[in-house]
């Protein structure tokens, strides 16, 4: 089982672009989702999760307003729209999956990780 992301990229400043996580091998539907990224140097931190059902989400106070997780079931996917990006918005972004109602927070909760998606936001 491993989360498979897309759609990172090189953006400017004020751009915007559109994670995909596709998760096979698993019951999609039981699985809260989250998104983490990890800059050069830092520690992975936390960035949006999603119920099971998509009805409830959470988010970092750095992306709040700004980004939007979501996800379709019946294509076992997850997405991570972003907009307004912002230089410190550069790292890279990994799905997670976690077989819990709960959206944690903490990346050592999560089961299965993705290998990643470089996203680069220009100044």
């Amino acid at each position: 089982v491993q989360p498979v992301e897309s759609g990172g990229g090189l953006v400017q400043a004020g751009g915007s672009l559109r994670l995909s996580c596709a998760a096979s091998g698993l019951t999609f539907s039981r699985y809260t989702m989250g998104w983490f990224r990890q800059a050069p140097g830092k520690e992975r931190e936390f960035v949006a999760a999603i119920s099971l059902s998509g009805s409830s989400t959470s988010y970092a106070d750095s992306v709040q307003g700004r980004f939007t997780i979501s996800r379709d079931n019946a294509k076992n996917t997850v997405y991570l729209q972003m907009n307004s990006l912002k230089p410190e918005d550069t790292a890279v972004y990994y799905c997670a999956a976690d077989l819990t109602t709960i959206r944690h927070r903490m990346a050592h909760e999560y089961d299965y990780w993705g290998q990643g998606t470089q996203v680069t936001v220009s100044s």
